[in-house]
């Protein structure tokens, strides 16, 4: 009988330890879903004033301008 009861003892050691090992994955998994859950809003974009799209897009077209001169 006490071979049975220290495999019953071994037994409940091992459920103390997974219950604890699942007590950390809950805890784990409920503060990386309220991390990704969407629930904060997203940042405001930075608006770009009219001038510098304006630039960007004049440079755009020279760098477009020098790739096709250079194949032709």
């Amino acid at each position: 009988m006490t071979n049975l009861s220290g495999i019953v003892k071994q037994l409940k050691k091992e459920r103390d330890r997974v219950r604890k090992q699942l007590l950390g994955l809950e805890t784990a998994l409920t503060a990386f879903a309220s991390a990704y859950s969407g629930s904060r809003p997203s940042p405001k974009r930075r608006k770009m004033s009219p001038k510098s799209r304006a630039k960007i897009a004049a440079a755009q077209r020279a760098r477009w301008a020098k790739v096709r001169k250079a194949k032709a």
